[in-house]
């Protein structure tokens, strides 16, 4: 039987993790369609990505395995750049592929949902490869919505991909400007 990941298990990632974190994101763009993107990132790369996240107030997470590796990591950003969208996000999750189906992404994603909600974002977006049934159904049971299907927006490995949007009202606000906690 797979253990099934507790939502503890994960924290913010610190610079010493940009390596597992960078192994991580090449695996998926050499094995997988959910990260459209064919040039893998070096641990630079890895390290001014999470810089640029903090700058902008965004969580990089880290689910750890008992011995302190890095197993996945999550985060989210601005979903467009425009200030009329300053109250959206979208976010991503990537798993080692030795750990995937154990609740690595279900402690993840749950601490993401916790984490937009807490600075005050409206709408977390979920941008998932349309044939990726297993993100889209643990997005489902979290309470996201189908929104739209992009097909043939993008390919990988010689295929065309279509693109599924799923998204997350995260508060009941009825006007922007409010805090949703109020």
């Amino acid at each position: 039987m797979k253990p099934i990941w507790s939502r503890h298990d994960y924290r913010d990632a610190i610079k010493g993790e940009a390596e597992a974190i960078a192994a991580i994101y090449n695996d998926a763009v050499v094995n997988t369609t959910a990260i459209w993107n064919d040039i893998r990132v070096d641990t630079a790369n890895r390290l001014t990505w999470i810089a640029d996240r903090e700058r902008q107030g965004y969580p990089v997470l880290v689910a750890l395995d008992s011995g302190g590796a890095v197993v996945g990591y999550a985060s989210f950003g601005d979903w467009r750049a425009w200030d009329g969208y300053r109250h959206t996000v979208e976010h991503s999750i990537y798993v080692r592929a030795d750990q995937r189906g154990h609740g690595i992404g279900k402690a993840l994603l749950i601490a993401l949902i916790e984490r937009a909600r807490l600075i005050g974002k409206h709408v977390m977006v979920a941008g998932i490869e349309a044939g990726n049934t297993g993100s889209i159904r643990l997005h489902e049971k979290h309470g996201f919505k189908h929104v739209g299907l992009l097909p043939q927006v993008g390919m990988k490995f010689g295929k065309w991909l279509d693109l599924a949007f799923l998204q997350l009202t995260l508060d009941a606000r009825s006007t922007p400007d409010t805090w949703p906690f109020a």
